[in-house]
């Protein structure tokens, strides 16, 4: 049925009434039928869109080919008519030889050029492409290559980052971890009543030991002569009991507290005695504390730190002008900072205050018998105080500073030494440099008490001639031959070589040790404290909190500070802290991290302010304020410990040249002590604020200190020396 069909079978006179499904299928049967006839309209479309373009390409060919055709004929009618008259009217120019030369030259040696510029220019052109692809591939592989290395580096550095984070969560989760466990063991001290407190003692106060009970009899237990022992840091005394052997007391937490009554000490013993093994417990040692009598006190050289198991006497040798002095003043401040009692004795001004007035270099002559007999005297008068120093005033090691240049001197003094019992350590600066003596003379012995009234012209030649006088007599130590059984170093060059002869105990192999890492460069030492953190605003002490915004402000401003400071070479070190670590990243410089550089340990008062000690450790709060040095917290740390701790710390800083060191402030206050030459009792209490860069430079005897504040505000962690501290004070 078609299209007209259906229409007459809807349409006609008499029209047909369809069901519902007789319309769905018409429906459906002419949607079908528009749709063929609609892909047929598209089919013959797409065939006449194809015809119509081939109609064109064959027509622009055409045109093209045409074109070509009508240039050729173009050129040929012109090369034909107009070409041909030109040639002929030059032919008749030139003439015969005029033909020969260019039909010659055109033919051969045209030719030729024309062969061979075509060929070099177009060679030339080839490689110079050539080159400049090959160079544009080498930049691409560089490009390549710088991009593969920062990657690399962003990934070592992320992975640097990563494991640095792991350490300081292992480390925080450690000393978590041991805080904790000391807590466990170190409760806090209520007072008990009836039980006197004890004051700690330094150690030379200590009486002579008595017994506790009257059913123990007294033995002559021993002070041990190490001050920093737990026990003996807070001047306490031990008794052991007559029955148990002879055997070193295990460390225990309860061993460093104080007894309060019998009752409790029985306590904390079956405590202890359940938590330790078997084979510890069984002959353990115990201890009783008991506080001060009004007995004598010992004196300090049985009790102090021994280093040096024999006084000894440090003889210096050389000629004048050659650094002795610098170096006995050096070593002396290096020796007293590691808690070794010495004191230098320079025959100069035992010589000064014999003669009062200077006259001329005659006086050191070899030949003026007169000032031989004064100087010799000076020495003696010199050897007497070292004596003195040695036997009476508990010093371990004395300095003799003079030149020494004879045999005959040294001779003495070795007699001298053993006669007394002391040990005799030489050393010898050696310079023949003599750029480096004439600035030694200018710039520290024209300003000397003898030539206090004379210009520098005239001192310099007198001194000059004065070193001559001491030349004539000069005889070097000899460690191959003559000198060969003595303990000497010769320091040659001012360090650049060093000559060690038959070192005899632990303090002369310090001494060498500290000898070979000085030097006399010229530098600059910063030393400055981390931004303020976020315990310093709540007052507490030690931890590993981070910085806070002003801590952080000073970050910001300190990298600035180094910035026009201009320094070349410049290194950084920190702790291993969190708020220093914080503090230097914001430099934008490598730096190292030193462990040894970490806050004094306060044991179970990690993370506590000081009303908190006072109030669950009120005996360890004065305690500490009584000797602030020599005390410990349980399970810490003394300032004396640290002290053994920053010895390497020193060591690398007079090695180096210009360096930043980012630190606490215990840690700060031990490196200023050794630079300033401060004494034990001063150095708990040297002012080192936040925010603020203490810039030292050393100079001929010493170190100059200039102190920089970078205008942060931060919180004031100082705590001034208790005032009124005495024997009988006691905790509230």
């Amino acid at each position: 049925m078609g299209r007209d069909d259906v229409g007459d079978y809807l349409g006609g006179q008499n029209p047909i009434i369809p069901s519902a499904s007789t319309l769905f299928h018409l429906v459906l049967y002419w949607r079908c039928w528009a749709e063929k006839e609609r892909e047929k309209g598209r089919g013959k479309g797409k065939e006449n869109r194809k015809r119509k373009r081939k109609r064109r390409e064959e027509k622009g060919k055409k045109t093209e080919k045409e074109k070509e055709e009508k240039g050729k004929r173009r050129e040929r009618e012109g090369k034909g008519r107009e070409g041909k008259r030109r040639e002929e009217k030059g032919r008749e120019g030139k003439g015969r030889e005029g033909k020969r030369r260019e039909r010659e030259g055109k033919g051969r040696e045209g030719k030729r050029r024309e062969r061979e510029g075509k060929g070099r220019e177009g060679k030339r052109r080839e490689e110079k492409g050539k080159r400049r692809e090959r160079k544009e591939k080498r930049r691409e592989e560089k490009r390549r290559e710088e991009k593969r290395r920062e990657e690399k580096r962003r990934e070592e550095k992320r992975r640097e980052e990563k494991r640095r984070e792991e350490k300081r969560r292992e480390e925080k989760r450690r000393e978590e971890k041991r805080r904790e466990e000391r807590r466990e063991n170190f409760p806090p001290s209520p007072a008990v009543s009836g039980v006197p407190r004890v004051k700690a003692a330094k150690p030379h106060e200590l009486p002579p030991f008595r017994s506790a009970c009257p059913q123990m009899t007294p033995l002559s237990a021993q002070i041990c002569p190490f001050p920093s022992e737990e026990g003996e840091s807070r001047g306490r005394r031990a008794i052991k009991r007559e029955t148990e052997p002879d055997i070193a007391p295990q460390r225990s937490p309860a061993s460093s507290r104080p007894c309060r009554s019998a009752k409790v000490d029985a306590e904390r013993q079956k405590t202890l005695a359940l938590k330790m093994p078997m084979e510890l417990t069984q002959s353990r040692i115990q201890k009783i504390w008991l506080p001060n009598d009004n007995r004598p006190a010992l004196p300090r050289r049985s009790c102090g730190p021994q280093l040096a198991n024999s006084p000894t006497v440090i003889v210096m040798v050389g000629l004048p002008a050659r650094g002795k002095t610098y170096i006995s003043k050096k070593l002396t401040r290096y020796l007293n900072w590691i808690g070794v009692p010495t004191k230098v004795f320079n025959v100069g001004e035992y010589r000064r205050e014999a003669v009062k007035h200077y006259s001329s270099y005659d006086f050191f002559r070899p030949d003026n018998e007169e000032a031989m007999k004064v100087r010799r005297q000076c020495a003696l008068a010199a050897l007497r105080d070292v004596k003195q120093y040695l036997t009476e005033e508990a010093g371990q090691i004395a300095v003799f500073d003079a030149t020494n240049t004879t045999r005959e001197r040294r001779g003495m003094i070795l007699n001298f030494a053993k006669e007394n019992g002391f040990k005799v350590f030489f050393i010898e600066s050696v310079c023949n440099d003599p750029t480096v003596v004439a600035t030694n003379v200018m710039e520290v012995k024209l300003s000397s008490p003898d030539y206090r009234d004379c210009n520098s012209t005239d001192a310099m030649e007198d001194f000059m001639k004065r070193i001559n006088c001491y030349q004539a007599s000069y005889q070097p130590l000899d460690p191959d031959d003559y000198d060969r059984e003595l303990s000497l170093i010769k320091v040659i060059d001012v360090g650049r070589r060093f000559l060690v002869n038959r070192v005899q105990d632990h303090i002369q192999s310090r001494i060498v040790y500290y000898l070979m890492n000085i030097h006399v460069q010229p530098r600059t030492i910063y030393l400055c404290r981390h931004g303020e953190s976020e315990f310093n605003l709540k007052g507490k002490i030690g931890g590993d909190s981070g910085l806070s915004n002003r801590g952080k402000k000073f970050a910001l401003a300190l990298n600035k500070f180094v910035e026009e400071q201009n320094l070349k070479d410049l290194k950084v070190w920190t702790s291993q802290l969190k708020r220093t670590i914080q503090t230097a990243e914001a430099l934008q410089l490598p730096y190292e991290q030193w462990k040894a550089l970490n806050e004094i340990d306060a044991g179970v008062c990690e993370e506590m302010t000081y009303e908190e000690i006072r109030d669950q450790y009120p005996e360890e709060f004065v305690l500490r304020d009584q000797d602030k040095y020599y005390y410990r917290y349980p399970s810490g740390e003394s300032y004396q410990d640290l002290v053994q701790r920053l010895e390497p710390v020193i060591m690398e800083l007079e090695r180096q040249e210009n360096v930043l060191v980012i630190c606490h402030q215990a840690v700060m206050r031990c490196l200023l002590a050794y630079f300033l030459d401060k004494s034990a009792d001063e150095m708990p209490y040297l002012k080192c604020p936040l925010h603020t860069v203490l810039k030292l430079t050393p100079v001929a005897y010493g170190c100059r200190v200039e102190s920089i504040s970078l205008n942060i505000e931060a919180v004031n962690t100082h705590r001034e020396r208790p005032e009124n501290m005495n024997n009988s004070q006691k905790p509230s």
